[in-house]
């Protein structure tokens, strides 16, 4: 049976067999006597994203009192959630992310980019409701129109989410994305963007989000 680890764009947290291209945490949320999540959807503000695979090290999943292992479809999922690349595994990511914050931001300085503390302090007030104090996961207006957004941001429409790859929209599934028809994209009623406000802004500066291999091909490219 599935641990209830892996996570979607909402930033819910299921069980799916599926595992994904990235691994991350949220700090300790898990009991590892009995591999199951607790009540807290996170201990720390500072939400990654590591890659699967950091110098042959193995872990045990949600089998020791250390960070609960989450999984991501990809990167575009990972950051529709509001994380963030992790500094330690994937630094020169990390490094590309932040320096992209500083141009697309409000304030950023490309001479002096922002910290990964000050950056967490804004998507924590960005990825829950109630200011970042709430459950659920807070949805954020569209500021352009879809062919206007920058790839790797992820729309809601009802439980669906989308991909926005080139232009085009991709329904997101544990498996991978599938492919609209022009009649059914155009039909499509948003109720707001998954992706934080400022991590779209980074995408709109210059980051390239990860996306998992069947979203290539598929976009308007």
């Amino acid at each position: 049976m599935p641990l209830q680890n892996r996570v979607t764009p909402f930033g819910e947290i299921v069980a799916v067999p599926q595992r994904g291209l990235f691994t991350g945490n949220r700090g300790i949320i898990h009991d590892p006597a009995t591999r199951t999540l607790t009540r807290r959807l996170w201990t720390t503000k500072a939400w990654i994203t590591c890659t699967c695979d950091y110098k042959g090290r193995r872990r045990a999943v949600m089998a020791q009192r250390s960070w609960t292992e989450l999984f991501f479809l990809d990167e575009a999922t990972a950051l529709a959630a509001g994380h963030r690349p992790c500094f330690f595994c994937r630094y020169a990511d990390a490094q590309r992310f932040r320096a992209a914050w500083a141009a697309g931001n409000e304030g950023g300085n490309a001479v002096n980019p922002p910290k990964a503390a000050a950056m967490d302090q804004v998507l924590h007030a960005e990825r829950l409701e109630s200011n970042g104090k709430g459950k659920r996961k807070r949805l954020h207006p569209m500021p352009a129109a879809v062919a206007d957004l920058p790839d790797g941001v992820m729309l809601a429409a009802g439980d669906a989410s989308f991909l926005v790859a080139d232009g085009r929209l991709l329904r997101w599934s544990a498996d991978g994305y599938q492919a609209l028809s022009a009649a059914a994209q155009a039909a499509l009623g948003f109720d707001g963007m998954l992706t934080p406000p400022s991590i779209a802004r980074t995408l709109a500066a210059g980051y390239r989000a990860v996306l998992h291999p069947s979203a290539l091909g598929l976009g308007g490219g």
